[in-house]
């Protein structure tokens, strides 16, 4: 069977990690990745697409999702049927496509079914690096049971575990050695816990302090060993600071982060993953779609400092990713992410976040997050000119002419 092989004509070209286009470059795709990159190149094409002048970047990168988080009550989110949580993963997957991001990262509750079902051909949506289920303390921030109801269907099994759909109660050095072992067993790419309270679980303040400096130790220790890593949910700085000191590589949302914390994150290596997004819709939406009034209270009392905590990053020089954490129905605005990171980051520094920087996140640079020989052909063409206006990617599917993931094309409106 005869490779596809498709050359890609007069595109200014981002590359992922450059602040000036590629002017007039050409590209050849043969199967799923890039085999040349230059001006006027010749290939054996079977197929030919002009781009005429458009700017082509890399399939963008979300670092923070929640494919099976369906309805901003999480409680009840995980009382529904699987089949349920499972369609909406599917639709949201399939948006992510639509709006350029060719792979996301899903850091609570994604698996090996929603991923090989992409994988083979069933859904059509962004390439899904999954962490499995979240970690947390009995009562931490990913235990959404009420703290006044006593649920049979949440009972510990034998191992000592809790099984919330998307999340696992784990209490102890032996038990969250278990559970990382057991997410890493059915493919996860890293592990995700609970180091501090949140917004959407119901009986943590935000600035709790979850999980010993023991388990956290034991989680970090653990995925090294299998050449994975740790990922941290945390607000406060104290958080933020203890998960930096103990080597975990990811530490998401970082809210509240210091300057001396943040000059800390940039000596270990450590990454930050924002996510405004999801801040200000449910700002916007929250009680009207369901979130519980106490999280409510608690969104109000740290939106306002979302951006003070990314100026802190920028400054101290912290490796940024780009995150939305959407849940239910909020999904559908991912690509307000730029807009709100303009006030604080250049055009180019987000696009970097949004490509090569999740790539190295993600430990997939060079395969992801770029555009070079030897790239996986995950494509976005846009109109306009994003590193001068980051405004032009929020404009949707109807600005985004082109998209190719894998070397298969998903929309072209280019005659």
């Amino acid at each position: 069977m005869r490779l596809m092989i498709k050359l890609i004509r007069n595109a200014r070209v981002f590359d992922g990690h450059s602040a000036e286009l590629l002017e007039g470059f050409d590209l050849v795709v043969e199967a799923d990745r890039i085999v040349d990159l230059g001006r006027q190149l010749k290939a054996n094409a079977h197929m030919q697409i002009d781009l005429r002048g458009r700017v082509l970047l890399p399939g963008l990168i979300d670092a923070h999702v929640h494919v099976y988080a369906a309805e901003l009550n999480l409680t009840q989110n995980m009382r529904r049927p699987f089949s349920y949580v499972a369609h909406y993963g599917a639709r949201l997957l399939k948006h992510m496509l639509d709006t350029g991001f060719t792979t996301v990262r899903d850091v609570g509750g994604g698996d090996a079914g929603l991923a090989h079902a992409l994988k083979d051909g069933l859904l059509t949506g962004s390439r899904l690096v999954y962490g499995g289920r979240i970690l947390s303390q009995t009562g931490g921030h990913a235990d959404w049971r009420p703290g006044h109801e006593h649920d049979p269907s949440c009972m510990p099994c034998g191992c000592g575990l809790t099984d919330q759909r998307m999340s696992v109660i784990a209490d102890g050095v032996d038990e969250v050695i278990k559970a990382v072992r057991e997410e890493l067993r059915r493919g996860a790419s890293h592990i995700k816990f609970v180091a501090s309270g949140g917004v959407a679980s119901p009986a943590d303040p935000l600035d709790s302090m979850q999980y010993s400096p023991q388990e956290i130790e034991a989680i970090v220790a653990e995925t090294a060993r299998h050449g994975s890593y740790a990922a941290a949910h945390c607000i406060p700085n104290a958080a933020i600071k203890l998960c930096t000191e103990l080597g975990v590589r990811s530490i998401e949302h970082a809210t509240l982060v210091d300057a001396p914390t943040a000059q800390l994150m940039k000596k270990m290596g450590t990454f930050a993953v924002p996510t405004l997004a999801v801040v200000e819709s449910l700002s916007l939406y929250g009680a009207e779609l369901g979130l519980p009034k106490a999280s409510c209270a608690k969104l109000a009392s740290v939106a306002a400092l979302t951006k003070g905590g990314l100026a802190i990053l920028r400054d101290a020089g912290v490796s940024v990713g780009f995150g939305t954490d959407l849940i239910g129905p909020l999904y559908t605005r991912n690509l307000t992410e730029f807009a709100l990171r303009s006030d604080v980051f250049t055009p180019i520094e987000i696009l970097r976040q949004a490509t090569s920087i999740n790539a190295s996140l993600l430990q997939r640079t060079g395969d992801l997050g770029c555009i070079a020989p030897g790239a996986r052909a995950d494509l976005v063409a846009v109109d306009g000119d994003p590193l001068r206006d980051i405004s032009v990617m929020t404009r949707g599917p109807a600005a985004m002419p082109l998209v190719m993931k894998d070397g298969e094309i998903v929309r072209n409106l280019l005659s």
